[in-house]
């Protein structure tokens, strides 16, 4: 067995000392072998996170079903069709074009879809999201127009922090990240259903440098992978 596959036991329990019991860990598999998903599912874990389509679709075939699939990277429309079937939550919904094709492809085979909407508060350019402003309105125009995303269940945000090691500057983004979770989140749910699966809006953020730090600031999910998998292959 591979090095850090061996590690995988040991650094699973150590992250889990730090995590308390309303946080969901996501484990970010990606760029990873199965074997090393099965290391940590044979720990007990069913959260999972994949960024590309192609190396996801295999792992699904091949992995265990009672793995909770989590897609946390840019998504392309002309793919949604592809893992809108068994797809857990969706992270990364980033613009108003992709929810409505999510909502098209649930719509065809009548399942709906669990997703968060992806914020942009860092400072670098390169990463996607709603911004502030997009959010606000967002809530305001099109939460009220709920037979327009019937099929999509929005639970929460998902954002990350800026690229630095500024403690302070992560912590701004967490907060400004929190914040806009509990002014978006309820306008949605307020329009869902009563079947809702969304009991309370998720926070996704923090990863393995910040994942303390966002839990500090407010978050209940986190994605980690290279503390717990090691490098990546």
């Amino acid at each position: 067995m591979n090095f850090e596959l061996r590690n995988t036991p040991q650094n699973l329990a150590e992250i889990r000392k730090h995590i308390p019991p309303y946080v969901t860990l996501v484990c970010v598999s990606k760029f990873h072998p199965v074997e090393a998903i099965m290391a940590a599912y044979n720990c007990g874990e069913r959260d999972f996170g994949e960024s590309r389509v192609q190396e996801l679709l295999p792992k699904y075939e091949t992995l265990p079903k009672d793995i909770r699939w989590h897609f946390i990277g840019h998504l392309q429309t002309n793919k949604v069709k592809m893992i809108v079937p068994f797809v857990h939550l969706i992270h990364s919904v980033d613009s108003m074009r992709l929810l409505e094709t999510i909502n098209r492809e649930a719509e065809k085979i009548q399942r709906k879809v669990r997703v968060l909407l992806e914020v942009h508060v860092a400072k670098e350019e390169t990463k996607s999201g709603f911004t502030i402003e997009e959010l606000e309105e967002l809530s305001i125009q099109n939460f009220e127009l709920r037979d327009c995303f019937s099929w999509v269940e929005v639970c929460g945000v998902m954002g990350m922090a800026t690229n630095t090691d500024d403690e302070q500057e992560w912590r701004r983004c967490f907060r400004e990240i929190k914040s806009l979770a509990s002014r978006l989140v309820p306008i949605a749910n307020s329009k869902a259903s009563d079947n809702s699966s969304c009991e309370r809006p998720l926070i996704s953020m923090g990863m393995s440098d910040d994942y303390q730090i966002a839990i500090d600031e407010g978050s209940n999910m986190v994605r980690i992978g290279s503390s717990i998998f090691g490098e990546r292959y």
